[in-house]
């Protein structure tokens, strides 16, 4: 099977900043660019971490307000640091969480998830930036056809399992939904089956009604 990687779903033309960029210039290249947050790279282009709207707007939650309110208490050290920042380094979330080109959406899909971000950078051998990834890219997988999803489980998961067999199974995908039905030589290789269709890429859920002509788990009535 085929996983699309963060190199074909990565956006290669990347707007950055570089690390000694003044506030409103950031603020004005997220503003021309459309975007709500930029890498900010080092002098070799190697992302030392991400300024997001969310940083910046620290500095304006930081300050009295005109109406007599005070700002905000209780900002931990570094949350208080960011708010009076005034270049990028000073502004930006960092280290940067950077993936890999060659890494799986699932790869890539875990690291945000473990580090609660919506984006990351994505970096060669040398730490170099290529492009940048967004929760928005990995989900594209799931906008793959009907008819792929299905080509793709007849044939790599289907017939790289069970070989001329494969025809015996049938498959049906609906919004990105598999059922699975037909029947099998053994019981064995239903989950096997199963869990190759669920690591398609598109696939949303898998609903299988496969039955077996023979039980040949471990410890079946009649084993020896």
């Amino acid at each position: 099977m085929h996983h699309r990687t963060v190199a074909e779903l990565m956006t290669r033309d990347v707007v950055r900043a570089r690390r000694d960029m003044p506030f409103k210039e950031i603020v004005k290249l997220l503003a021309e660019n459309d975007v709500t947050a930029v890498p900010v790279v080092d002098e070799l282009d190697r992302p030392m971490g991400v300024v997001s709207e969310a940083d910046l707007l620290r500095k304006s939650s930081a300050q009295a307000d005109p109406s007599g309110l005070p700002p905000i208490p209780h900002l931990e050290a570094w949350e208080r640091a960011k708010a009076e920042g005034s270049r990028a380094e000073e502004l930006m979330s960092a280290p940067a969480v950077c993936a890999r080109p060659e890494w799986t959406v699932i790869e890539a899909a875990r690291l945000m998830a473990a580090h609660n971000v919506k984006r990351l950078p994505v970096v060669d051998e040398a730490d170099r930036l290529q492009g940048i990834v967004s929760r928005g890219d990995l989900l594209r997988i799931f906008l793959r056809r009907d008819d792929a999803i299905r080509d793709e489980i007849t044939g790599d998961v289907l017939r790289g399992t069970l070989g001329p067999a494969a025809s015996e199974v049938t498959v049906e995908v609906r919004e990105g939904q598999v059922t699975l039905g037909g029947t099998v030589e053994v019981k064995i290789l239903i989950p096997v089956i199963e869990r190759l269709c669920r690591s398609v890429d598109g696939v949303v859920s898998v609903s299988e009604h496969i039955a077996h002509r023979a039980d040949d788990s471990r410890g079946s009535r009649g084993g020896t």
